[in-house]
């Protein structure tokens, strides 16, 4: 399962309801061993050379992420290249989630949905989410 997280919820109630200001974040993508749910309570993979991916909006670099499109199951983002995460100098153990953050380190979750398939890194392994794979769901 995939959702926005409960602190993107909130934000975006209060721009739409409250006239807060909302602008657009530098976003980075996270990997997780487990779901880091709504609620920002998952285990991001941490040192061993991992660094969270920076990501830019369509057009304004790469990697990027498409312009939304429609499908059977509602509108949906996915990123247009390949994501690549530094090679690890231990192991990261087994990477089943991925998160999109605010920040390059701490910060806030915006979005987080399940990998297509795990993928176990181990010492010189190195994830390469291709394009596609991350997919962001508004249903």
């Amino acid at each position: 399962m995939s959702a926005l997280s409960d602190y993107l919820e909130a934000a975006f109630l209060d721009h739409l309801l409250n006239g807060v200001t909302l602008s657009s974040p530098t976003v980075y993508v996270a990997l997780y061993t487990d779901d880091p749910t709504d609620a920002d309570v998952g285990t991001e993979v941490s040192g061993n050379g991992y660094a969270r991916a920076r990501v830019y909006p369509n057009g304004g670099g790469s990697p990027a992420f498409a312009l939304a499109v429609t499908d059977g199951d509602g509108k949906m983002v996915a990123n247009a290249d390949d994501v690549e995460f530094p090679e690890a100098t231990a192991p990261w153990g087994t990477i089943t989630h991925f998160g999109l953050r605010d920040a390059e380190t701490g910060g806030n979750l915006l979005y987080h949905g399940a990998l297509d398939e795990a993928q176990v890194i181990g010492t010189g392994g190195q994830l390469t989410a291709g394009a596609g794979d991350l997919k962001v769901r508004l249903q």
